[in-house]
């Protein structure tokens, strides 16, 4: 637990073909403000996990891919089991800062937020000027608009990868039942909205580079239906038309308990 914070700090990162990155992300995470790192990988084809192995951190390796959600789903329980009271999600191919991950944990100790998004669209030009595809940008402010519509939210972008969560939001809300792949942040997002959870953002610069990790033209389509169609959901279920378990949230009567 951080002697600073009081709280247990892990940070998960979700892992695919990342050899050519994660020693350098991993360098730049601020070690004496995190209590554990743990990197889930979702069955790397290249040394993601022999490298991972060599660095003081706790390597799960998945034997079958099971896809970018599927992967977060397990960071979460993972964490979860160890105690965490705040959980930071960090991509292990260095396109946002680790430098980062103080900031995105204080609103959440200080009893502020329960979700905190690391935006790169919170200062206008940042996200350009680091390289960010137009398509990219154009296509994130609109859905951001819409979702912020559905959900009654003022959020700058609402698909960062970079996210800071409560042990409380994760208690609560049933990811289990979200999707396996790219839209489950997406699901996440609506449904912590959805259930009361606060949400924060802080600014966030990002970079790209030929090693990273990308969503490419045709994945963000169907990433971006996807996340209109969950929009849709919520609505649905919100005037009970038709009823979602996954906005559903997990009875506070049942506690997980701590060990």
């Amino acid at each position: 637990m951080s002697e600073k914070t009081g709280r247990k700090v892990i940070v998960v990162m979700p892992a695919r073909q990342a050899a050519a990155t994660l020693a350098r992300t991993f360098d730049e995470i601020p070690q004496n403000e995190v209590d554990e790192i743990i990197l889930v990988d979702d069955s790397s084809t290249d040394e993601t996990v022999e490298l991972a192995r060599r660095l003081p951190l706790t390597v799960i390796w998945h034997p079958h891919q099971v896809g970018y959600g599927g992967n977060q789903k397990t960071c979460y329980l993972e964490a979860l089991q160890r105690d965490a009271d705040v959980v930071v999600m960090l991509h292990p191919d260095g396109q946002y800062e680790p430098s980062l991950i103080p900031s995105m944990v204080e609103p959440i100790v200080n009893g502020e937020a329960d979700l905190v998004l690391g935006s790169r669209l919170l200062v206008p030009g940042w996200a350009l000027a680091a390289g960010m595809p137009k398509w990219k940008y154009l296509a994130n402010r609109f859905l951001t608009g819409i979702e912020n519509r559905i959900m009654g939210t003022h959020l700058s972008e609402a698909h960062t990868g970079y996210r800071a969560y409560s042990r409380e939001l994760l208690l609560e809300v049933p990811f289990l039942r979200n999707s396996l792949d790219f839209v489950f942040d997406s699901e996440v997002l609506m449904q912590a909205s959805y259930m009361g959870f606060r949400i924060e953002e802080v600014p966030a610069r990002c970079r790209y580079f030929d090693e990273m990790s990308s969503v490419g033209f045709n994945t963000g389509v169907v990433y971006g239906l996807k996340t209109l169609w969950t929009g849709v959901r919520l609505i649905l279920h919100r005037r009970g038309i038709i009823r979602s378990r996954k906005f559903v949230a997990r009875s506070t009567q049942a506690r997980a308990p701590r060990r």
